[in-house]
């Protein structure tokens, strides 16, 4: 069960573990309460995974109907992605017969605070919890929650390798010249993200280097407000792309894809990068240190300093440098490939309900 299904990290780390889930007796079943794209719905359906989607449903029914949903269902195992359904499944749940086993699955480092004091009271209930990533692990999210264990989730790492070996095609979409140094930021327009940070520091990037050219790519509450921050700067050279369908197929195409977020997670878009061979240039929030060597296969700045992102991006373009870190993130691309974490899945599935 996870909240929603739109181009959110959580959600396509769900997706593709469950697409890369080993062959056999388990049948799976996605249940959201809201779905803006139909992409991976799409994506689960046509690989014989069941969804539910209540979209439809009225947002002040959504939670009840949850609830009616699951309990229908019968699961062996409930698998929760999302802190507040989490709080509600976790205590109804105990009544049913029979009772599922839990296992909570946890993305952030942080949640509002309402949602966190919901999570921690009923946290208790689960079976085991899942941190994505070290840092999530020591974060107040997955410390002290029952049967804590941390696995990276990974990628399709075939996938965005085969993506890799086509980038003039898939920049061709884009319009981007073959000269250009393309430079690609993905996430959903949220707070956290810093979009603001990010269009300064692209701002001075393409002043100070004619070869760069900036795609942003994500849907969110903050996306007309990001907009005009991009419109603003009346430079071709930094571009808004509103939301993207596959956006791994834009990460694979670019030399270098760049992160301004003031708190994370385990980035997804990390890992579709380094999967492809593309360099990071990212704040050091989160589980990005946990992925990104600095020096190595990317480089890790100041969080809030446009000035750091700025200059690491800057960095990482001159030649010497970008051929390092490309060298360094395709040495290391089995490290995410999310076949083996489908598998480790599969069997904590096993271990909690024999």
């Amino acid at each position: 069960m996870i909240k929603t299904l739109d181009v959110g990290g959580a959600e396509v780390l769900l997706v593709e573990r469950l697409l890369a889930a080993p062959p056999g007796a388990k049948r799976y079943t996605v249940v959201c309460m809201r779905s803006s794209t139909d992409g991976l719905v799409r994506r689960l359906r046509q690989a014989g995974i069941a969804v539910v989607d209540l979209t439809a449903c009225p947002p002040a029914l959504r939670l009840p109907s949850l609830v009616r949903v699951v309990r229908r269902l019968r699961p062996d195992v409930l698998n929760v992605h999302s802190p507040l359904p989490a709080s509600l499944l976790r205590p109804v749940s105990r009544f049913w017969r029979p009772r599922p086993a839990l296992v909570s699955t946890v993305h952030n480092v942080r949640y509002r605070v309402p949602t966190m004091l919901l999570d921690r009271s009923t946290a208790w209930l689960d079976a085991r919890t899942v941190a994505v990533s070290p840092q999530v692990a020591r974060a107040f999210t997955g410390r002290g929650t029952r049967g804590l264990a941390t696995r990276i989730h990974g990628v399709d790492v075939a996938r965005q390798r085969l993506l890799a070996a086509e980038p003039e095609r898939i920049r061709r979409e884009w319009n981007v010249p073959d000269s250009a140094f393309l430079i690609v930021h993905v996430a959903n327009f949220r707070p956290q993200k810093n979009h603001a940070l990010l269009v300064e520091a692209a701002a001075r990037v393409v002043r100070d280097d004619p070869r760069a050219v900036f795609l942003l790519a994500g849907s969110g509450p903050l996306h007309d407000e990001t907009a005009r921050r991009v419109a603003a700067l009346r430079s071709d050279a930094v571009r808004f792309l509103g939301s993207v369908p596959d956006a791994a197929r834009l990460i694979a195409s670019a030399d270098l894809l760049v992160l301004s977020s003031s708190y994370e997670g385990l980035p997804v878009v990390v890992m579709e990068a380094l999967a492809a061979g593309v360099p990071v240039v990212s704040t050091a929030v989160g589980g990005v240190p946990d992925l990104v060597e600095d020096g190595r296969n990317g480089l890790l700045t100041t969080p809030g300093d446009a000035g750091a992102l700025a200059e690491g991006i800057l960095r990482a373009m001159r030649p010497e440098v970008h051929e390092r870190l490309r060298r360094g993130a395709r040495d290391g691309a089995d490290l995410v490939d999310i076949g083996r974490t489908a598998a480790w899945f599969d069997s904590l599935y096993d271990e909690i309900c024999p």
